[in-house]
Formats: C-alpha cells, sequence, structure tokens
C-alpha cells in the first residue's frame, strides 16, 4: 500500500528535478525521488563495491562493453568458481560496433572486485559497471 510523503528543498533542486528526471528517463515525480532514496539510502548503508569487505556477500549486475576477441576471457569468468552466475545475455550493438554483456552474478565483494579489475585492465573491453543489487529481508523472491 503506499504512502503519501512530503518532504521541502531548495528552489534550485525544485527547478531542477524535470530535468533530472527526464535524463534518468522517468515521467514520474514519485516514482523518481522513490527510487533516488533508495538507491541513495542502500549505497550509504553497504558502501561502495570497493569499499566493502571482501566476505561480504552481494548480488547484482556485471555489464560489459567490449570488442570481438575477449569471449574466452568472458567465458572462463562465467565459469569460474569465485562467484555464481545465475543468468547471462550477450547483445551485438551495430550501431556502436560493440556487443555488449550482462551477467547477473551473486558473491563475495573481494571476489566480484577482483573480476571487475580483471575485466577493466584487459584490451578490447571498452567499459565494465556493476549495479549492486538491493538487499531486503523479505519480498518476491
Amino acid at each position: 500500500m503506499s504512502r503519501i510523503l512530503s518532504f521541502s528543498a531548495e528552489r534550485s533542486f525544485a527547478e531542477e528535478l524535470p530535468r533530472l528526471m527526464r535524463d534518468a528517463g522517468y515521467s514520474n515525480r514519485s516514482m523518481f525521488l522513490r527510487d533516488a532514496s533508495i538507491h541513495f539510502a542502500e549505497a550509504k548503508r553497504r558502501g561502495d563495491l570497493a569499499a566493502m569487505q571482501d566476505e561480504e556477500v552481494l548480488s547484482g549486475t556485471i555489464v560489459i562493453y567490449y570488442q570481438h576477441g575477449v569471449e574466452d576471457k568472458l567465458l572462463s569468468l562465467r565459469h569460474s568458481h569465485d562467484f555464481h552466475v545465475s543468468s547471462y545475455s550477450h547483445t551485438c550493438l551495430a550501431e556502436s560496433h560493440s556487443c555488449v554483456d550482462t551477467m547477473h552474478v551473486s558473491g563475495k565483494a573481494g571476489s566480484l572486485r577482483a573480476a571487475l579489475n580483471l575485466l577493466s585492465n584487459t584490451h578490447d573491453i571498452d567499459r565494465v559497471n556493476f549495479l549492486a543489487a538491493p538487499m531486503r529481508t523479505d519480498g518476491c523472491c
């Protein structure tokens, strides 16, 4: 059940809010502020992957943009026993002449950090991002 919340903000923020929403792909202010609040609170509570304790367990998505020729490295990473890959997707992006793979993963922060560092320092991998999933104590799954 939804509940209405209100808050005060500086005029400059209120005036900037429609642009922030649009740039983030939102058309609903409530959804934007809700998601921004959840993201901010989660980041503050758990911290950045770089600052997490090695043994902390988390889930999330790795996004890898790359050129052909590194598939063998991605294959070995998917079959690594350092963390679990629950799903994997590959897409060719003709407009940018790139490929993008997504891996939904879970494992220890230290193992995920090591994998991201390896990928980031691999020739022909253009960009690597990790988005940590929100950790809840209950929910749909």
